[in-house]
């Protein structure tokens, strides 16, 4: 018997509160209202197994959302310092422990998890899936995706499942706004890796995006009642948290609202140009 994966097993004995499934030497419980209709000693029965509120091994015939070795998004219905409490189609909450968060969730969130069988024997939930991720995915350069953030790095950038379960990360200086575990994103590929593993962007290629950017830039400066107070010369982690973009692309988008004659550089700021 296996805990955490569907099987297949059969029918040894009929009970008034259900059946039990397996052999002489050892079995389990299938409850009553789980029961299919006419079932009779020595049938075929598939069922998940898991362990019920008293930790006692109990089968099921609903369909669980996770199972062991596989990946899913599930919602999260409860949280506390202890951990979390996941919806995965089955009577009894999934558990998953502070220690295996890459980042504390809370109620009303989702979050990529796997199962695995802690040292209790009980299933539980863990958000470190790095290892059951795929390199083998259909897409490359230049296609667009669709991913969930499942861990964060201030070294490394911000780890992405494709599809919930191709590899992929957008590399640190491609990392823009703020992103946070648990955000599903639309993103482009910019690489994929040798071994497989893909590199994204959430920004559009240059000149699609120096547009957008320039955009946004002259909605800041008239934020600032028409004058930005610092320049492209400015530290660069200061342009990143005021606009969400490097350095470059900020000079980039600077330099096409000079170019349409919409702003002036001046020596402490840039200003929107007046109309003559």
């Amino acid at each position: 018997m296996k805990l955490g994966e569907k099987q297949v097993l059969t029918v040894v004995k009929k009970v008034e509160f259900g059946v039990y499934l397996g052999s002489s030497e050892e079995r389990v419980l299938l409850p009553k209202r789980q029961v299919p209709a006419g079932i009779e000693l020595g049938d075929p029965v598939e069922v998940f197994l898991y362990k019920d509120s008293d930790d006692r091994l109990i089968a099921t015939t609903n369909e669980p959302k996770l199972s062991i070795g596989k990946l899913a998004v599930l919602d999260v219905i409860d949280a506390n310092r202890m951990g979390a409490f996941l919806d995965w189609g089955l009577e009894k909450d999934l558990f998953l422990p502070f220690k295996q968060q890459t980042a504390k969730v809370q109620k009303g969130e989702q979050c990529l998890v796997t199962l695995y069988i802690d040292k209790s024997e009980r299933l539980c939930a863990t958000m470190k899936v790095y290892h059951l991720l795929r390199t083998d995915s259909p897409y490359k350069k230049d296609d667009k995706i669709s991913g969930i953030i499942y861990d964060t790095s201030d070294k490394f950038g911000v780890f992405v499942a494709v599809d919930n379960q191709y590899s992929a990360r957008i590399p640190k200086k491609d990392v823009n706004g703020r992103m946070k575990v648990g955000d599903v994103i639309e993103a482009r590929v910019t690489a994929v890796k040798e071994d497989g593993k893909l590199d994204l962007s959430v920004r559009d290629k240059i000149p699609a995006q120096m547009d957008k950017d320039a955009e946004l830039v002259l909605k800041h400066i008239q934020g600032y009642n028409g004058r930005l107070p610092f320049t492209d010369k400015a530290d660069p982690e200061r342009i990143k948290q005021e606009f969400g973009m490097s350095k470059a692309a900020f000079k980039r988008a600077v330099g096409r609202l000079l170019k349409e004659g919409k702003v002036e550089i001046l020596e402490d700021g840039v200003v929107l140009r007046r109309k003559s």
